[in-house]
C-alpha cells in the first residue's frame, strides 16, 4: 500500500498535458493525471496553439496523439502505434524546372536558417513504443515530397516539434497508423487506429509516471 501510494503521489505531482490535432482523435482517450487540449489541423495552426498550451500549462510532459498515414516502404502498418523520432516539414520548398525542392536544398540569395529536420531529444532509452520518421504537410499525401527513410505522414507533427524544442519543453509525439499514403486509397480504419492511439498514449503515459516514481 505504501509503494502504491508513493507511486499516486509522484504520478499527480508530475504535469502531464496531451494535446489533439482534433476531437475525433481524442474520442476514447480519458486519463484522470493527464490534461487534454486541442490545437486544431495543420501546421500553422498546432504552432500557434502549441505555444499557447505551454504558456498556459507549463506542463513537466507536453504529448501529442493523433493518427497518421503509412508510406508503402515503410515496415510499419495499420495498426500500429509508434513514438515519432523525426519530423520534416516536407512540403516547404519552391517548384523548379527540374521538380520539387525542398527549402534546406535551395541555393537562394537571402539570409535564413531551413532545418530540413527536427529529432526528438526526450524519447526513453527503454521506449514502450516503436520509433518511426515522420513527414509533416499541409498537403497531404502530396506526391512529390521525399519520402526516402521516412515511415509516416501527418499534418502537425513538424510545427509541434519546432515549438517544443525552442520552448525548452520535453514532448512525445504518439501515432497510430490509419491509412496507406496513396491517393486513391480506401483502406482507412479510423476507428481501430484511434483505440490503438488511445492505448499508445496510455502505455507512454505509464511510462512517464514510473520513471517519475523511479527518480530518473
Amino acid at each position: 500500500m505504501r509503494l502504491q501510494s508513493a507511486f499516486s503521489q509522484a504520478a499527480l505531482q508530475m504535469k502531464i498535458v496531451v494535446v489533439f490535432p482534433s476531437r475525433t482523435e481524442a474520442q476514447f482517450f480519458d486519463h484522470p493525471d493527464v490534461i487534454v487540449e486541442f490545437c486544431g489541423v495543420g501546421l500553422t495552426t498546432a504552432a500557434y496553439q502549441t505555444s499557447k498550451i505551454i504558456a498556459r500549462h507549463q506542463p513537466d510532459w507536453l504529448l501529442m496523439g493523433g493518427i497518421a498515414g503509412v508510406y508503402p516502404d515503410s515496415a510499419f502498418k495499420i495498426g500500429d502505434t509508434v513514438l515519432v523520432s523525426s519530423e520534416r516539414e516536407a512540403d516547404l520548398g519552391f517548384f523548379t524546372p527540374s521538380g520539387f525542392t525542398h527549402l534546406a536544398d535551395l541555393d537562394l540569395a537571402m539570409d535564413f536558417t531551413a532545418v530540413r529536420q527536427w529529432d526528438c531529444p526526450h524519447l526513453p532509452d527503454d521506449a514502450p513504443l516503436p520509433l518511426a520518421s515522420s513527414n509533416s504537410l499541409n498537403a497531404a499525401m502530396a506526391p512529390f515530397v521525399s519520402t526516402r527513410h521516412i515511415d509516416i505522414e501527418n499534418m502537425e507533427g513538424a510545427a509541434f516539434f519546432q515549438v517544443c524544442l525552442a520552448e525548452q519543453q520535453r514532448f512525445l509525439e504518439v501515432r497510430a497508423i490509419s491509412n496507406q499514403v496513396k491517393i486513391d486509397g480506401e483502406d482507412w480504419d479510423f476507428i481501430g487506429s484511434i483505440r490503438q492511439l488511445t492505448l499508445g498514449l496510455n502505455k507512454v503515459i505509464a511510462h512517464l509516471q514510473q520513471t517519475a516514481d523511479s527518480g530518473n
